[in-house]
């Protein structure tokens, strides 16, 4: 509870601090606190369950991260695509979340692959454990992975294959610490609104430089803050321009 009494004082900060009205303000806030709530019910629900088994199996993330993604696949609107699954634990819980939205929803998520040494969860091959840990939870078939670095014009190209117009509702993003470079790439295939977790705010060594643009980007009106969840994943929403 001290956690998230200090989650809600973080971000009332970083909320009042934008140059918006004292309505919008107060609204923002009560959506913050609604998102808190929802959290606390998650929980105790049975989806945590489920979930507490592919976070020991598939996720480096707090288990209050993968209720959030698996939230926001569910009741949010539009697909989901995703930048740096590793092994698969944020995709596997986003995939929980559409299938169980009543809404047919494309998820697509970018690996670029190579390996990982981990002292809980390392990975030798991290698209075939990706692929392995897809199949083991059922959800292969609702997910389309791209093999590549997420910048490359082929990858890129691939991506707007599959998705024709702003219709994204979930944007994760858990690879290097360029989010900027990436959402340059996609932010127009971003809904107004669209939910976006950011891992790693705070930190390793990549969280200073991801910090900073993550700051910049609230600071421009391009992302609002809802808190930062778990060890340090950053919570918000897009807004188009």
């Amino acid at each position: 509870m001290l956690a998230l009494l200090h989650q809600m004082t973080a971000v009332k900060s970083t909320v009042l601090s934008q140059p918006t009205s004292q309505v919008s303000n107060s609204s923002h806030l009560n959506q913050v606190l609604e998102l808190l709530r929802t959290l606390m019910e998650y929980r105790s629900a049975e989806v945590r369950q489920r979930l507490e088994k592919v976070g020991r199996e598939a996720s480096m993330l707090h288990m209050d991260v993968l209720l959030l993604i698996y939230h926001f696949a569910r009741f949010g609107a539009g697909n989901v695509l995703e930048i740096g699954p590793y092994v698969g634990g944020s995709t596997i819980a986003a995939a929980f979340g559409a299938r169980e939205s009543g809404v047919q929803k494309k998820i697509i998520t970018i690996e670029a692959g190579g390996s990982v040494k981990h002292f809980r969860l390392s990975s030798r091959n991290i698209i075939k454990d990706l692929k392995k840990n897809l199949a083991r939870f059922g959800v292969a078939e609702d997910v389309t992975l791209i093999n590549g670095r997420s910048s490359d014009e082929a990858i890129i190209s691939e991506v707007r294959q599959c998705l024709s117009g702003p219709e994204v509702g979930l944007f994760i993003f858990d690879a290097d610490n360029n989010v900027r470079r990436d959402l340059d790439c996609y932010g127009d295939l971003l809904n107004d609104g669209c939910w976006v977790v950011i891992d790693d705010y705070f930190g390793p060594a990549k969280a200073a430089p991801l910090r900073a643009q993550i700051d910049a980007l609230v600071s421009e009106g391009r992302l609002v803050p809802f808190g930062y969840y778990g060890w340090g994943a950053w919570v918000g929403q897009w807004q188009r321009r």
